[in-house]
């Protein structure tokens, strides 16, 4: 199985949909940047949220699994004259972090963990990571997208230059799926470059999470909906977790 691999070239352009700025206005709104509010961004990928974050104030500081991702992180973050530490280690190992004031693991990074007690020691890390009074931000796929969103695939894209196949299947644990992807990028006339991709994701209930953030040690639990601020409803697709040290 691979992860964000040959992704990594394409991820931007594919991902283009996403919201981040909503993203950063959610965390801004409950930790506003000052001086010297130091932030570090779980699964940062090409860096386009951790640039968002320090073009408002933040000092970033980037952790993702994938090289090729932090390559491209580099690369974009250079070419803004950003200077950050990129590291590349997994979340569920979290180490060398002390005082930080928040930690983001944004866009279901953290579904890529398979299993219950993977999830547990990212956030027992990152909260052992956290200043007292730090500030944890992350979001989960939803039980109800899991199971009923993701099995209405096959999904496709076409722009021209990239086109893929997306297809699903339940995975082997409770609210699992399997992502198979296979892209086709111009090269050339009409020449296409073709690469797999296989993705493992996994999510859990919103009782489950909140059981383990508390279980990390975090006390203080905020927990909204689909970049709104509401709670959550049956049919919800991305849950949205607050916790403070």
């Amino acid at each position: 199985m691979t992860n964000y691999g040959r992704f990594a070239e394409v991820y931007d352009v594919l991902m283009q949909d996403i919201p981040y700025d909503d993203y950063v206005q959610w965390v801004m709104k409950h930790a506003p940047a000052a001086d010297s509010t130091n932030l570090l961004d779980i699964g940062c990928g090409t860096g386009t949220m951790l640039e968002k974050f320090m073009a408002n104030g933040y000092i970033g500081t980037g952790l993702d699994l994938s090289e090729e991702m932090l390559m491209m992180a580099n690369e974009r973050l250079n070419t803004q004259g950003q200077q950050v530490l990129l590291v590349c280690q997994s979340m569920d190992e979290l180490e060398g972090f002390v005082d930080l004031d928040i930690i983001t693991i944004p866009i279901d990074s953290i579904n890529y963990l398979p299993e219950r007690q993977q999830v547990e020691k990212t956030l027992k890390g990152c909260y052992d990571a956290l200043a007292s009074g730090g500030q944890l931000f992350f979001d989960v796929h939803s039980l109800y997208k899991m199971s009923t969103i993701f099995m209405d695939g096959p999904f496709t894209y076409d722009d021209g230059d990239i086109t893929y196949l997306w297809q699903t299947a339940d995975g082997e644990a409770p609210y699992s799926v399997h992502h198979d992807m296979s892209f086709f990028v111009h090269v050339e006339d009409d020449l296409y470059e073709r690469f797999e991709e296989q993705h493992y994701q996994r999510t859990f209930s919103i009782a489950d999470y909140t059981e383990m953030v508390k279980a990390a040690g975090f006390e203080e639990i905020q927990i909204t909906a689909d970049f709104t601020d509401e709670a959550p409803s049956e049919f919800s697709q991305r849950i949205f977790f607050h916790a403070t040290k």
